[in-house]
């Protein structure tokens, strides 16, 4: 009787083998696996044009293959180049989505959405704006001999390449835009370098989906500091003196008064003084300082108010002093007529990098 047992014990779990066994029968070798890590998309005609960047390794080096692909659909290029590949190809590993200037102004909106519905690829995926066609743009640079096809991105990496006068979104944030009725969003810009990989253009305003406004590095710097984002190591160069910001924090106040919305801003700069033309005081220092980021931040508001894009997310501030009702029209009928006051308070932290004589 025991034996009888012991065998139908064994059969059971033989039958649970098989069965957890087979829930991987359609798992693929990372081998007949293409793994692109940049991915470009152009519209023309009502064509969709996709360029696809695929690091394959070899002995010594990384080879960059670029495989580009046109139809009416995104799914239906990347299912056609997976078919005429020797492996699949998966974009679950893909870090950048290069949009064509021209796209980006027409509108993103189907490419997001598509992303977030068939989650074939990270939310996380950096999304950034092409200013040159996506052709010469892969040719250039993967004419650098050093580009293992990490350059891309290295940019936007902030252990790695990131500048404060760079602006980064993500796939998600894409999104999150379009249904927001007080968020909208900045999307880096670069096109190729002539002496480096890759050029900074300078920022691009999302707003609904479509691009509708540029703001330059310096306008991108306040846009970063505005949301939180610390920019230490950003030098600023002044009539009489250069300064390097060591850290930033900012604090907001929001109120509505007489249907009108108001925001107080408060930056506090913590700079170090690396050179001086002249023999300025520190007071004359900091009031440079402040005149040149406030101006900067004057000529911000002008744009994109104009535009009626709140990159700044400052509608964030008054979702519990707005009804719904009042929050769909924050774009048209309150962000335009938004008072901002915003002030820098500066502290020189040191004399520069080196200590002062005994």
């Amino acid at each position: 009787m025991l034996s009888i047992r012991k065998r139908t014990l064994l059969a059971l779990v033989l039958i649970m083998m098989t069965v957890l066994a087979g829930g991987c029968w359609d798992n693929k070798d990372i081998n007949h696996r293409s793994l692109p890590i940049v991915m470009g998309i152009a519209k023309r005609n009502d064509q969709y044009q996709v360029v696809l960047q695929i690091p394959e390794p070899g002995l010594g080096a990384t080879k960059l293959r670029v495989v580009e692909e046109s139809g009416r659909t995104l799914n239906e290029i990347v299912d056609r180049i997976s078919t005429n590949m020797e492996s699949q190809v998966d974009l679950l590993h893909l870090k950048v989505v290069l949009f064509e200037r021209e796209y980006a102004e027409e509108g993103i909106n189907d490419s997001v959405e598509s992303f977030m519905r068939a989650q074939d690829i990270s939310p996380k995926t950096m999304a950034v704006i092409c200013d040159e066609p996506l052709t010469s743009f892969f040719r250039t640079i993967n004419s650098f001999n050093k580009n293992n096809g990490t350059a891309l991105i290295s940019f936007f990496e902030k252990n790695a390449g990131w500048n404060p006068q760079v602006s980064q979104a993500h796939i998600w944030q894409l999104y999150r835009s379009i249904h927001s009725y007080t968020h909208d969003t900045a999307i880096p810009i670069i096109k190729s370098g002539r002496g480096t990989v890759i050029e900074s253009a300078g920022s691009g305003v999302i707003r609904g989906g479509r691009l509708v406004e540029r703001i330059t590095s310096n306008e991108t710097l306040l846009l970063n500091a505005f949301n939180g984002i610390s920019t230490q190591g950003k030098i600023e160069v002044m009539s009489h003196a250069t300064v390097e910001i060591v850290s930033n924090t900012i604090a907001h106040q929001s109120a509505v008064v007489n249907g009108k919305p108001e925001l107080k801003t408060r930056v506090n700069l913590k700079v170090s003084l690396l050179e001086t033309r002249g023999q300025p005081t520190m007071d004359q220092i900091k009031q440079e300082l402040e005149t040149l980021l406030t101006n900067r931040f004057g000529e911000l508001m002008a744009k994109i108010q104009s535009k009626q894009a709140d990159i700044l997310a400052a509608g964030q501030y008054f979702r519990t002093k707005l009804n719904r009702d009042q929050l769909r029209r924050w774009r048209t009928d309150y962000f335009p007529k938004m008072a901002v006051d915003i002030q820098f308070n500066i502290v020189i932290q040191n004399a520069g990098h080196l200590k002062a004589d005994a």
